[in-house]
């Protein structure tokens, strides 16, 4: 398949101190290099966070956010103390006293839930188990064939999906989408693999139902080609050339 997931960007007021705190949550190290601070993993299939300065406020819940998972309800209990150590503080999105997942914002606002160890559809992923958002099925299956991951969750109108080899899932919660609250927080940055062209990428994805963006948020993404898209429900994505151009 042309393209390939490298990372997904997080906007950020201080994106060095974002990094350490999710570094810090996670286990991971905090890696500096071209236009942002990135959180990586050891592990191969984990997607790097990188934290790239934005200048737009946070307006609301966010569309996209993360689901950590937890290896034990101790775990679970630990990675929450860790996150309201580091600066974190609980969240009420309607959740309710008896869930069993914990709702948290990060030090800059940004929601994100640490998921019960006994959730059997996060089983097999990493740290990071999801990169949820709210979008129809039309936007799953956009993903799917943008990326070759098989549907692996396709019921009632919700949707994810997820790299043959394992790794974080990206899930779709179907109708009714959140409407827009500015550019998304998070978003995904898409690589054309080695031997393919930017061009036929993107005529593939708008053949998919995706969309060209007028323009990208602020930050250098936009710098060396890449191409600001979206998805068939409006969420941002970037295209990037290979890294052999």
């Amino acid at each position: 398949m042309g393209l390939q997931v490298t990372e997904i960007v997080v906007a950020a007021r201080d994106p060095e101190a974002q990094a350490r705190f999710w570094a810090g949550l996670l286990g991971w190290s905090v890696s500096r290099g071209g236009w942002s601070v990135a959180a990586v993993s050891a592990h191969g299939l984990d997607l790097p966070l990188h934290f790239e300065v934005r200048e737009e406020p946070k307006r609301g819940l966010d569309r996209t956010h993360l689901d950590l998972t937890s290896r034990s309800p101790e775990h679970q209990r630990e990675l929450v103390d860790r996150a309201l150590a580091g600066g974190a503080t609980h969240l009420d999105v309607g959740q309710g006293p008896d869930a069993d997942h914990v709702v948290l914002a990060d030090p800059e606002g940004n929601e994100f839930c640490v998921i019960e160890s006994w959730n059997a559809f996060l089983a097999g992923t990493g740290a990071v188990g999801a990169l949820a958002g709210s979008g129809s099925r039309a936007t799953g299956v956009f993903w799917s064939g943008a990326l070759g991951w098989p549907l692996v969750w396709d019921q009632d109108d919700e949707t994810a999906v997820q790299h043959p080899d394992g790794g974080p899932k990206i899930t779709w919660g179907g109708e009714p989408v959140a409407p827009k609250q500015g550019p998304n927080r998070l978003q995904l940055t898409l690589e054309v693999s080695p031997g393919g062209r930017l061009v036929d990428e993107v005529d593939r994805l708008l053949q998919l139902g995706g969309t060209r963006a007028d323009d990208g948020p602020s930050g250098a993404r936009g710098s060396g080609g890449a191409v600001p898209m979206c998805d068939p429900d409006g969420n941002e994505l970037w295209l990037r050339p290979p890294h052999d151009d």
